[in-house]
């Protein structure tokens, strides 16, 4: 292994701003802005627990599935990864990893994470290691580091978890109960009421369903009377929107009686075949996007991951290891069909499409411009890149893709997507590639040198469009 050598740090208050007017965007439009999160996955039961961690691992390591597929990559054992190992030897393994993490958005999230929490300016290796840990753990043990202190200190406003419609949000409520500094929000993910393919998880989640609505399921308009009840529920407690995340949008031609069928055969742990299957979940889909508008709702949809493709992993592991990928699903289709469904009964919802495959951003971008109403503004979002696609090189595309066929000035911005409370330099990170991105283009005459015009536009897409587009 070559040397490391402890340098001046890349992350200066100028990082990725690569000219005056960058500076300037950042510094005076962006910077101190606060942060809406709308979706991401922190655990609720650990901010209502008000969750005091132990050491840095366990803030930083545990389920960071973005880690772990790089620490295998640089030949790491599994038993350093997710296994047995102590907190400090994954630890350990992790900063022998980073520095092979260059050009890897890893490398820039892990020093801006370290530095904004913890005051950490140099680079993380196996030399600092031990120093930085120590350090950080000191830090972690005091209240100014809890689950709830963290979002706090990045100055965040709303956070929207990811919960399924069995949930009893009782995390939420009393996070509400306690006046918790941070509006904490239920996001409704209703994806398993859609895996009628798979009958024995099918048959298990409808008993769950019934427990949850407190109404027996025996027919497809129980299943929609059940879900309606539990969107009103998720309203009661403040939820205003829903999520999916889906290979592709279901929006299949159905015959009522056919998916009634293929639900009582389900709902029997019988097995449906996959024409049925499809009619199925898009009848329950278009039912859902019916709801949402009805309650005035903004629905999500994540397109595009293959998901589980090592199966040792999967068996050994579980789901949600480091084992997911970019997809090359066909969507313009599917898309068209689901919308126009929907819009044709004047019942579609505001609508975030998330595109997992870069070679599809296009698509993603033109097919908003066919459903908005000239009501709502920017009533349909192409949202910023995710997963897989949340480093500069990703965001430019999108932000370019959506500038070139849409209004970016309507864009309702960065959201971490996050299980960690450690992820919020995300959105410093995506504030300081878009004001680096519109200065380049005033540098060279692109667009108008005004900064207060441009600067204003910034501040849109950094906060106060989502602030008008959610209005939590």
């Amino acid at each position: 292994m070559q040397s490391i050598t402890q340098t001046q740090t890349i992350f200066t208050e100028n990082f990725l701003l690569q000219n005056k007017t960058a500076e300037a965007l950042y510094h005076e439009y962006a910077k101190s802005l606060p942060i809406i999160d709308y979706h991401c996955h922190l655990p609720p039961n650990e901010l209502a627990a008000n969750k005091q961690f132990e050491n840095l691992t366990q803030v930083w390591l545990y389920g960071d599935h973005y880690k772990w597929r790089a620490m295998r990559t640089y030949g790491i054992d599994e038993k350093y990864v997710t296994g047995q190992a102590s907190d400090q030897e994954k630890f350990q393994m992790w900063a022998k990893t980073v520095p092979q993490t260059v050009r890897n958005p890893l490398f820039h999230w892990t020093h801006l994470e370290l530095n904004r929490y913890f005051g950490i300016d140099e680079y993380l290796n196996e030399k600092s290691a031990d120093s930085i840990y120590q350090a950080c753990n000191e830090k972690l043990t005091s209240g100014d580091f809890s689950a709830r202190a963290l979002p706090v200190q990045m100055n965040v406003k709303v956070i929207c978890t990811t919960d399924d419609p069995t949930d009893s949000l009782e995390h939420h409520l009393k996070l509400q109960a306690e006046n918790y500094a941070v509006k904490v929000l239920p996001t409704f993910r209703p994806d398993n009421v859609l895996r009628i393919d798979e009958p024995a998880f099918f048959l298990d989640y409808i008993q769950k369903l019934e427990k949850a609505a407190n109404q027996d399921i025996a027919t497809l308009d129980d299943l929609l009377s059940a879900l309606m009840s539990r969107v009103e529920f998720f309203h009661q407690v403040g939820g205003r929107l829903s999520d999916h995340g889906l290979n592709y949008l279901f929006s299949a031609d159905f015959h009522l009686d056919t998916v009634k069928n293929a639900f009582l055969k389900a709902r029997n742990g019988q097995a449906v075949n996959p024409e049925n299957a499809e009619q199925y979940k898009s009848y329950v889909l278009y039912e859902l996007g019916k709801m949402y508008h009805a309650k005035g709702w903004t629905q999500q949809f994540h397109l595009g991951a293959i998901r589980n493709n090592n199966e040792r992993f999967l068996r050994t592991l579980g789901a949600d290891c480091g084992v997911d990928s970019i997809g090359d699903f066909s969507h313009a289709e599917n898309m068209s069909r689901y919308f126009n469904r929907l819009d044709n009964e004047d019942a579609l919802a505001k609508t975030i499409i998330y595109n997992l495959n870069p070679a599809d951003n296009e698509i993603f971008a033109t097919m908003i411009g066919n459903f908005q109403d000239g009501r709502t503004a920017g009533k349909m979002q192409f949202g910023s890149g995710w997963w897989f696609l949340d480093q500069k090189d990703g965001m430019e595309k999108q932000m370019n893709a959506l500038s070139n066929m849409g209004l970016i000035s309507q864009f309702v911005g960065m959201l971490t997507d996050s299980r960690s409370f450690l992820s919020y330099p995300r959105h410093e990170y995506f504030r300081r590639v878009l004001c680096n991105l519109f200065a380049k283009d005033m540098e060279s005459g692109l667009l108008p040198h005004d900064m207060q015009w441009m600067g204003g536009i910034i501040s849109d897409i950094c906060y106060y469009n989502a602030e008008k587009y959610f209005r939590f």
